[in-house]
């Protein structure tokens, strides 16, 4: 039995730091595989002897040696991939540009009674902090208005940013788009129509600068990247959901 203790409190931890979000609200695809995944790995653990012996029998039939068979390959690419994507989220959490010839980009995110959230806070200030050391330097800010929005995503973000001293004149508000594919699209339309610099830097939170690179280069988008602070417990949820949002762009578009 003592054997099982250290695994057994290892998954337990997982399990707790992907439901905790969900103590703020927060429920998506990623914390509720990593709690599905978490709670099957501490039952396999607990039950370890009935667990090889069923496998032990279902590997004596044909048909069962050809579905653990198939499990395990899924199981070895899932990982392989999983590794991989997370490898290139690290890469490409910050990645500022070489010089001020670029048009910063910050990525809306949900408002609160008329006010940022904190995930938007932070990305915004990570684009005040770098619009305010470097003056000729414009933003657009992107996001539409939700239903239970009081006011859109980019007039609050214009708001906070000019609240914290950047002109109004060097920020440009997109306030149609409904997700990250119609952030980098309209925001690309309103570089052009103002004359902006057209290679961006995105301004988002660190898990999500991949994706939101990837559907730049989609949209003939040449972009840098400076990352909002995400608050350590919200990583593990929000990577997991962006392994399945990276995957389902990259077969899907």
């Amino acid at each position: 039995m003592s054997l099982k203790i250290i695994p057994f409190i290892v998954f337990l931890g997982l399990f707790l730091l992907f439901a905790a979000p969900v103590a703020t609200g927060i429920i998506n695809l990623g914390n509720g595989v990593g709690m599905a995944l978490s709670a099957v790995m501490m039952l396999i653990v607990l039950f370890w002897g009935k667990f090889t012996g069923a496998l032990g029998r279902c590997w004596e039939k044909p048909l069962g040696k050809i579905v653990l068979s198939l499990v395990g390959i899924a199981a070895a690419v899932s990982i392989v991939l999983a590794v991989v994507i997370s490898v290139f989220m690290i890469r490409e959490a910050n990645d500022p540009p070489k010089d001020e010839n670029t048009t910063v980009v910050v990525l809306g995110c949900k408002v609160k009674n008329g006010a940022p959230s904190l995930m938007l806070k932070r990305r915004l200030d990570a684009a005040y902090g770098y619009l305010s050391e470097h003056d000729s330097v414009c933003a657009v800010v992107s996001g539409g208005q939700g239903s239970d929005e009081s006011i859109s995503e980019a007039q609050c973000m214009k708001d906070y940013l000019v609240s914290r001293g950047i002109s109004p004149d060097r920020i440009f508000m997109e306030d149609r788009s409904v997700n990250t594919e119609e952030n980098l699209r309209f925001s690309k339309a309103v570089i052009s129509e103002n004359g902006l610099p057209g290679k961006i830097t995105l301004v988002t939170d660190n898990f999500h600068q991949y994706r939101a690179e990837l559907i730049a280069e989609s949209n003939g988008i040449e972009a840098y990247n400076i990352s909002g602070k995400t608050s350590w417990y919200l990583l593990p949820t929000y990577g997991v959901r962006e392994w399945f949002g990276i995957v389902y762009y990259k077969l899907f578009g």
